[in-house]
């Protein structure tokens, strides 16, 4: 692109290959832009709430995912406008920091678009429109951080927590054991978070997933749970008080890194490679029983010899154990991951309290769980279901569950949830609208109006009325000045998400008001698309 001038000094813009690009530019690339944004938010309007409908999503090549999870939706969606592509980055990023909302998120940013395009074809200009929804969020989260509640919650009393946590699963399609998933995602982040730094590390919670049994049957391991079996079917299938050698050796006599060639043309030589080659395993087995190892765990494969000789010391091994399981086994039971046998020493031996050998079903499926271990930080969520896509997608419910209980140990200050905050907030900040004298405050009433698009697409994804239900509930909030007043999705018969129990945390909700305006921002002051043509 060029700039050059004509006879009368002005500037025009020359375009490399003119012909072959094409140009949207002012009020049109504005309208078009709002139009892409709003078109993504349309798709996940209906997979909004405990009402809300899942997605298929099929990848190029074949895979099939069902899910209503935002993030994931988006993801795997092949998008092309730039645009949308924003509207992707939004949800990732939502899904980032919080774990939870995303399509929440993504819902408030098309409905701030739709409200923006009306003002724009008012005449208002795009900056204006722009500062004033970032008046209204912060408007909106004061209010949200005014509203909010805090709770406490110990190791001992992790109600609050669950009831938290199964207002974000009711959304997914496990909602029927909601409770059972709650209990078990709480109990998992409180045993690896360090309370005095109000910090998890959610890299110690392993969830693993297998096929068959039913969703009622996930369970939480207190420590590792291993997809192999022992490496000799006569083997030991349950071992307690575990010494465990952790190597990273592989279990046969070392190699030369040179090229070599050995030749043997007696009988006697082959016979005394043999032994030698024996003596080596021997050294290896008898170095392990030595330091006092109960249980060997490899991360190479050792062949049959190595086998065999194992089996008949009475010492069980596991081989072909991956990096990330060597090291989460490690960090469990608090041993040392050994490069050489010549470095075993007893202090690098992992200890556990039981290590056992499951089979599933009629299958000859095989897994080996490590529990009870020294160190209890690091767990396992085990999780069972009828196919693939019920697992994967029970997968993604339960990190949400886990973000969401990290975010509360992190900042214990909840609002309440079934579209009350949203509607609570829009009446906050259609009161402060009038404070401002200048152009803004259409923006900022359209915030208003755009924070009512969350309870109206729960209220429309439960199948009531959402106009009537919507204004039944605000005027219900404005007469009681209560800001608990919510969509009833489930039909239980009362408004108040305090009797409810709906809760959602305040971090997760300022985050999506924040992240909605930042990324509306960011369109409306786009003017110019210059994209190349298609061939």
């Amino acid at each position: 692109m060029a700039l050059a001038f004509d006879e009368y000094g002005r500037p025009f813009i020359i375009l490399k290959e003119q012909d072959q690009k094409t140009r949207l530019r002012g009020i049109d690339a504005q309208k078009a832009n709002i139009s892409a944004g709003k078109a993504v938010a349309r798709i996940l309007r209906t997979s909004l709430g405990p009402k809300g409908m899942d997605k298929i999503l099929q990848s190029p090549d074949g895979d099939v995912t069902i899910t209503n999870d935002g993030a994931t939706i988006l993801e795997q969606m092949d998008v092309d406008n730039q645009i949308a592509k924003l509207m992707v980055e939004l949800s990732r990023s939502q899904d980032y920091e919080i774990g939870d909302g995303t399509t929440g998120v993504v819902v408030m940013a098309g409905a701030l678009l739709e409200q923006a395009e009306r003002l724009l074809e008012r005449g208002i200009h795009p900056i204006r429109i722009a500062e004033g929804y970032e008046m209204a969020s912060r408007i909106a989260v004061e209010h949200l951080e005014h509203i909010s509640q805090k709770f406490d919650f110990g190791a001992s009393n992790i109600e609050p927590l669950v009831q938290t946590c199964m207002t974000t699963l009711s959304s997914k399609i496990v909602n029927r054991c909601k409770h059972h998933l709650a209990e078990i995602s709480v109990k998992a982040v409180l045993s690896v978070a360090d309370l005095e730094r109000k910090d998890v590390n959610l890299d110690m919670i392993k969830v693993e997933g297998k096929v068959g049994g039913k969703l009622e049957d996930t369970e939480l391991i207190y420590g590792i749970t291993v997809d192999k079996d022992m490496s000799h079917p006569q083997m030991p299938k349950q071992i307690e008080d575990a010494k465990i050698a952790i190597l990273t050796c592989p279990f046969e006599p070392p190699k030369p890194k040179t090229k070599h060639k050995v030749d043997i043309d007696t009988v006697e030589k082959f016979q005394t490679l043999r032994l030698q080659e024996q003596k080596y395993f021997d050294d290896m087995v008898q170095k392990c029983k030595d330091v006092g190892a109960t249980l060997v765990i490899c991360q190479w494969g050792f062949d049959d010899e190595a086998n065999h000789l194992l089996m008949h010391r009475n010492l069980p091994a596991v081989r072909w154990v991956g990096g990330v399981e060597l090291e989460l086994i490690a960090i469990a039971t608090g041993g040392r991951i050994v490069p050489r046998f010549q470095e075993l020493t007893p202090e690098k031996l992992g200890r556990a309290g039981l290590v056992r050998e499951k089979s599933f079903g009629t299958t000859k499926d095989k897994m080996l769980y490590i529990e009870h271990c020294a160190n209890s930080r690091a767990v396992t969520i085990f999780i069972r279901g009828g196919n693939k896509m019920m697992i994967e997608e029970t997968k993604r419910s339960i990190h949400d569950a886990l973000c969401v209980a990290r975010n509360l140990i992190r900042n214990n200050s909840i609002v309440y949830g079934g579209g009350s905050a949203e509607i609570s907030c829009s009446i906050a900040v259609e009161a402060a609208a009038d404070k401002y004298p200048v152009v803004e405050q259409y923006a900022v009433r359209a915030f208003a109006d755009a924070l009512d698009s969350v309870p109206m697409a729960l209220a429309e994804n439960s199948g009531l009325q959402p106009i009537e239900t919507l204004s039944a509930v605000k005027s219900q909030q404005i007469k009681e000045n209560n800001p608990h007043y919510g969509i009833d999705c489930n039909d239980v018969g009362t408004n108040d998400m305090r009797e409810q129990d709906v809760f959602e945390t305040l971090i997760g909700k300022q985050q999506q008001i924040l992240l909605a305006t930042q990324v509306v921002k960011m369109i409306l002051k786009i003017d110019d698309v210059i994209s190349p043509s298609d061939y």
